[in-house]
């Protein structure tokens, strides 16, 4: 019996891990939504919105570059989500461990807007 959940919890750990790996996806919505640094005319501001990836236990599984891409991607769903187009980051932040050797998890702070479609 002990085997058999020893096996149980090591494949677990593997699934978890590799799952970890990889970064939040934008979904069809999302992938249209434009990331800025400022602010933009004209368009309608929809909110706060919060895009994150990672934490203490997949952080160490996934790469640095693909916590901040899911976390950006996580960005861009929400403001989709929200009914926006354009969303302007406002801050970004890289959480570590003291026991990890990078960065654990990223956080992407920004303002949801509804612009125009441009011609």
């Amino acid at each position: 019996m002990k085997a058999k959940f020893a096996t149980s919890s090591a494949v677990l750990a593997i699934v978890l891990g590799v799952a970890g790996c990889s970064s939040t996806k934008p979904t069809a919505q999302g992938a249209a939504v434009e990331i800025v640094t400022e602010k933009p005319a004209g368009c309608r501001l929809l909110g706060e919105v919060v895009g994150s990836q990672g934490n203490a236990f997949s952080g160490d599984f996934t790469s640095d570059r693909a916590l901040m891409i899911g976390a950006r991607n996580d960005l861009r769903n929400k403001t989709a989500a929200m009914g926006g187009n354009v969303v302007q980051v406002q801050s970004t932040l890289n959480g570590t461990h003291p026991y990890s050797a990078g960065a654990i998890s990223s956080t992407v702070v920004g303002n949801a807007f509804a612009c125009a479609a441009s011609k």
